[in-house]
């Protein structure tokens, strides 16, 4: 966990807390706005936020092409919550287009509105540990046919809602509004 250099992307959404979380973790992440603040990362947050808004800004600034050689390099590991799942998924339920780096495609707000967020108990993977996985669901996509090769890590009834391929960890709840470390952690030794 030491050797990481973690980023935040802070164009919009809930990147606040997930500066929290690394912090609690005794892990130092900074703000990610442009190209040059992706220098010297080997990990990246996609935080909860507007997808379609993310996206934009992500162009705008210049991040959607370096974002994603990056991580084809091998060189930068990314966590997607919420917005973020849809950002890397394969392909979402209308534009824009997103990165296409997960092999699942998603479906945007399937749990309904803002009005409709819950919270929830999920059944998780043996490495997070044995003590109960809350996930905050706002607005939270549902992932739609995952490929074989993606690692199932947590289920909210069966649905998959934490998938895992090497370098990247998507999220459709948002572990940041919870003080539970232990995605954020999973994030930095695994991938």
């Amino acid at each position: 966990m030491n050797s990481a250099s973690v980023g935040v992307l802070a164009l919009q959404g809930a990147f606040a807390p997930h500066l929290a979380a690394f912090a609690r973790l005794g892990v130092p992440a900074r703000e990610v706005r442009s190209p040059a603040g992706l220098e010297s990362l080997t990990h990246l947050v996609l935080p909860g936020g507007e997808s379609t808004t993310i996206r934009r800004l992500l162009d705008l600034f210049g991040l959607t092409e370096a974002l994603v050689a990056r991580h084809r390099a091998g060189s930068l590991a990314l966590f997607g919550t919420c917005a973020g799942a849809i950002l890397l998924a394969q392909g979402a339920d209308g534009p824009p287009p997103t990165l296409a780096l997960l092999a699942t495609r998603v479906q945007r707000n399937a749990y309904g509105r803002q009005r409709d967020s819950f919270t929830a108990e999920l059944a998780g993977a043996p490495e997070l540990g044995p003590a109960p996985l809350t996930g905050t669901f706002i607005r939270a996509p549902r992932f739609l046919d995952p490929a074989p090769e993606l690692r199932v890590l947590a289920r909210l009834d069966a649905q998959p809602v934490a998938l895992a391929a090497p370098g990247l960890l998507a999220t459709t709840f948002h572990p940041e509004l919870t003080h539970d470390t232990r995605w954020h952690a999973l994030f930095l030794a695994r991938l």
